[in-house]
């Protein structure tokens, strides 16, 4: 059984850093001509898998799009990762589950077990109960040959003062930034002897827009980790700007738009999506 971090390097290599969102916002919706229940959701999350197999590696669909339908939503969506699985793609279910003990290893079941109705290939998740509170899913995942994306530091600018916020205890020596810190504390994982030379089943988010200092997450800190990176596109960072946002981590990004592809319409989107993934191909290869 392969890693997630094989698979992932190899869908990054053959493909590109471009990640499609799969977001069924209300207004995409009607934009597309599609109903504003499940049954559009699904059909809006089955177009953009057609049109990105082939053309990217990676796929996101928000989880809280498909959920505000209720059961029909999670059937919508259930649709969609299992068809964007069987064209090959990598599906990150962008749920953002956190939480301790049997609650954390129901959500782990959820969304990693093989077989379960919403398989995905990898998760997000939020580590603010506890970094160790995210142990036993992140073992899980790696026992399952699955990917984790632990959220660090986000796009969102409201979420800074929490997580540049310095932290002290014994275990350290110097103070780090709680980004640091969650870095830190999941690079364990990472750091196995099962996973040196390529990437780690556990990465994190870390928005393209903030500055990667002022949260003190320094490469070495970021070694083998992917990074899953939103704000690209309608949030402002370019894919030109993929090396001097992520430096030496660079080739271990995860370069997510959702709105600056999803708004091109169901006319447009196969074109959009190749016009972007053509860009981030230059970025990396220059």
């Amino acid at each position: 059984m392969s890693s997630f971090g094989q698979r992932l390097g190899a869908a990054l290599a053959a493909h590109g850093p471009l990640c499609v969102g799969i977001d069924p916002h209300e207004h995409l919706l009607a934009q597309w001509g599609l109903d504003a229940g499940a049954a559009g959701a699904r059909e809006f999350g089955l177009r953009v898998v057609e049109a990105a197999a082939d053309h990217v590696g990676v796929v996101k669909p928000q989880v809280a799009f498909f959920e505000r339908f209720g059961s029909a939503g999670f059937a919508a969506l259930e649709d969609v990762m299992s068809a964007a699985r069987a064209a090959g793609l990598i599906v990150i279910a962008d749920a953002k589950r956190g939480d301790i003990g049997s609650t954390m290893d129901g959500y782990a079941a959820a969304w990693l077990a093989a077989g379960s109705p919403l398989e995905a290939d990898a998760v997000t998740v939020t580590p603010y109960l506890g970094p160790d509170s995210l142990r036993e899913t992140l073992a899980f995942a790696v026992r399952g040959g699955k990917g984790v994306f632990v959220l660090s530091a986000t796009s969102n600018p409201e979420a800074a003062p929490v997580q540049t916020a310095r932290t002290v205890d014994v275990a350290s020596e110097d103070d780090q930034t709680v980004a640091a810190r969650v870095a830190r504390d999941i690079a364990w994982v990472n750091g196995s002897a099962a996973f040196e030379g390529g990437l780690g089943p556990v990465g994190l988010v870390i928005g393209a827009t903030i500055d990667r200092a002022e949260f003190g997450l320094t490469d070495e800190l970021l070694q083998r980790a992917p990074i899953l990176a939103p704000g690209f596109g309608t949030q402002g960072a370019e894919p030109a700007d993929l090396g001097a946002l992520f430096g030496a981590v660079a080739a271990q990004v995860v370069a997510s738009e959702s709105r600056s592809i999803l708004s091109a319409g169901p006319d447009g989107i196969a074109a959009r999506i190749v016009e972007r993934a053509g860009l981030y191909q230059e970025a990396v290869h220059g």
